[in-house]
């Protein structure tokens, strides 16, 4: 080997590895520049099977991964967020929005001026300006997008003129002569690459990239792109280790849609080629790749959409039952299995995700207050246990949540997706401590029962005014955290500004009756410490409301 071909070797790894790197980083400036929009897809993946198919071409168009798409897939059905129905259609979806890459790459076959040698360091320069001297983030998540199509086009420039010296060699002729002949050979050729980089896409371009310099036939050409789509699969089926049963079959549905399509297109393009052998030897372009390419996938799914439930029978068949899951789950296992690292693929859907998870946490702290409110009130010790156990779930749920957060916070993010992150991060603080209030109720409620304490009418009647209104507060700042309303955080402010204002009206009512002899000391310690409590309460319901105003002004 001379020092030229190890220059040329160089040149190759060079440049593919800038055409993972650009398509990388133009995956996540697209998904920082998408921000929250992506997380409303969360609400039409669980409607339709074929609004299912457009969110999954979507989502894929902009993240630049089908592999990616269907790894969130997996975990959105682990999570039980979706059916397998529902993941069919997206999966199905996420093949066809695979085909943007390849478009993006022929698109140096297109004219002079689109040639990536044309364009693309204006671009690169463009964006790297922008991202050293703009201060809005919006111009720098574009500059992002700029510079990773730019290096895209740049890695598949190095790549085409390292091959472009030894496009007359026999050695490439040959074997893709072989190649074209023997289909399982140019299938299992594709399918082998693309599990290697762990990208259909990036197979694609490679294929592509020798297309350009008239290296590939199109027998061949056919056959590697048939078996590039079942390699792709392989990202979801090494994912689904250690998922639910029903994860794992939504996989093995991915699996098989690309399969049966395959087959379907591989003995028709068989015959097609023994029947015009011209068309065979002919060499492929770029252009034609991306458009067999997308005729495949969209075909695909034409064929299989209406027999989604038969794909979801025949996983039911592949993957069977085999009596190792459980049935029982308490709220931290649910947590854990909805809080699915695989869903952290897409930034937005993470941060969607976590949303509802702090939804249940702030349910349970409310019901925890209540029945510590009852325990209180009626001398329960019941009542008491039961807060208690509940503390230790909201411990354990603010630990996971936490971590899943920190996870997410070190992802791809805009400005306004961080500040989501840090206001969840407070948001499950406040609810941990509105935990740790009804504790403390309860632990007054036994204090009460251990000294047989014994409230006036009078005070009893106050206590169950605060309690109330804390209750309100906290359930209002939940709904205004689930539902984003402006008139929800004024009716929890309400509530807090009546806590504030009862809290301080009870204490000297209190006073006064501790004056006239109508309760005991050891009475009104508790009484003092109780309504202390729900006036912290309400001040943590607030706050949740006040990170809810924060990002929707």
């Amino acid at each position: 080997m001379s020092i030229t071909d190890l220059g040329m070797i160089f040149q190759f790894v060079g440049g593919l590895g800038m055409f993972l790197y650009g398509m990388g980083a133009m995956a996540d400036g697209l998904q920082k520049f998408a921000g929250n929009r992506l997380q409303k897809l969360l609400g039409i993946l669980t409607t339709n099977r074929l609004l299912g198919v457009l969110v999954g071409a979507g989502v894929t168009a902009i993240i630049q991964s089908s592999s990616a798409t269907t790894v969130m897939v997996v975990g959105f059905v682990n999570a039980g967020i979706i059916n397998l129905i529902q993941a069919t259609g997206i999966i199905m979806g996420a093949n066809i929005g695979t085909t943007v890459t390849s478009w993006i790459v022929s698109m140096s076959e297109w004219g002079e001026v689109l040639k990536p040698e044309f364009f693309a360091p204006v671009l690169f320069g463009i964006g790297a300006f922008i991202t050293l001297f703009a201060k809005n983030h919006k111009k720098k998540e574009g500059a992002e997008i700029l510079i990773g199509f730019a290096l895209l086009f740049i890695g598949l420039s190095f790549m085409s003129g390292a091959i472009k010296p030894y496009k007359d060699a026999p050695i490439f002729s040959e074997a893709f002569r072989v190649l074209g002949k023997n289909p399982f050979l140019g299938i299992l050729t594709g399918l082998a690459v693309t599990a290697i980089i762990q990208s259909s896409s990036a197979s694609v371009g490679i294929l592509q990239t020798l297309a350009i310099n008239g290296m590939v036939n199109w027998q061949s050409a056919i056959f590697i792109t048939l078996g590039q789509n079942i390699g792709t699969c392989v990202t979801a089926l090494l994912s689904c280790i250690g998922t639910s049963r029903t994860a794992k079959r939504a996989a093995v549905i991915h699996l098989l849609f690309n399969v049966f399509g395959t087959v379907i297109f591989g003995f028709l393009l068989f015959f097609i080629f023994i029947a015009n052998p011209a068309f065979a030897a002919a060499p492929a372009d770029s252009v034609g790749i991306s458009v067999f390419h997308t005729i495949f996938n969209v075909s695909n799914t034409i064929i299989l959409f209406p027999f989604a439930g038969l794909l979801v029978k025949a996983s039911d068949i592949l993957v069977r039952d085999k009596g190792t899951e459980k049935a029982a789950s308490t709220v931290e296992t649910d947590m854990l299995r909805h809080l699915d690292e695989r869903i952290l693929e897409s930034p937005s859907f993470a941060i969607e995700n976590a949303g509802h998870e702090i939804i249940n946490m702030a349910r349970i702290a409310l019901a925890n207050v209540k029945i510590a409110t009852a325990a209180l009130l009626e001398k329960n010790e019941a009542f008491c246990k039961e807060v208690f156990e509940n503390e230790e779930t909201i411990d354990r749920m603010e630990k996971i949540l936490t971590e899943y957060l920190l996870k997410i916070n070190n992802l791809s993010l805009n400005d306004d997706q961080h500040l989501l992150v840090k206001n969840m991060y407070y948001t499950i603080g406040n609810l941990e401590r509105i935990g740790d209030h009804s504790e403390n109720l309860a632990e007054l409620a036994r204090k009460r029962m251990d000294t047989n304490c014994v409230f006036t009418e009078t005070g009893l009647n106050e206590l169950r005014e605060i309690s109330d209104a804390a209750i309100k507060a906290v359930e209002f700042s939940i709904e205004a955290k689930e539902e984003k309303e402006m008139v929800k955080i004024r009716q929890t402010a309400r509530w807090e500004e009546t806590v504030d204002n009862l809290e301080e009206e009870l204490r000297e009512n209190h006073m006064d009756r501790l004056s006239n002899s109508e309760c005991t000391v050891e009475s009104g310690v508790i009484f003092l410490d109780a309504i202390a409590n729900y006036e912290r309460i309400a001040d943590h319901a607030m706050n949740v409301a006040g990170y809810v105003k924060e990002e929707i002004q």
